[in-house]
């Protein structure tokens, strides 16, 4: 993973809102609406919509159109290789 991509998924796990809505992921273990996400934390909905956005953008979640809903899926895949390049940087 380049660096620039580490920033990026670091800027976006600065926020204390878009950590609660990845613990929401691990205690749910499979997918999270948006609206699911709305009631899970106080945030108004533009909020909750701005959290998401700034996930998505790090390649956190991956948003997945349902009809009318959008609903997000955790890519681990990408947390685990940014979870592997910070061990890198232990000596």
């Amino acid at each position: 993973m380049d660096n620039k991509k580490i920033e990026k998924i670091s800027r976006a796990l600065s926020d204390t809102n878009r950590i609660a809505i990845l613990q929401q992921f691990k205690k749910r273990k499979d997918c999270l609406y948006c609206a699911e996400v709305n009631d899970l934390l106080d945030l108004t909905q533009p909020s909750v919509s701005h959290h998401l956005k700034q996930l998505v953008d790090a390649d956190l979640l991956l948003p997945q159109k349902e009809g009318r809903n959008l609903k997000y899926v955790l890519n681990q895949e990408v947390l685990d290789e940014y979870i592997a390049s910070l061990n890198d940087l232990k000596s």
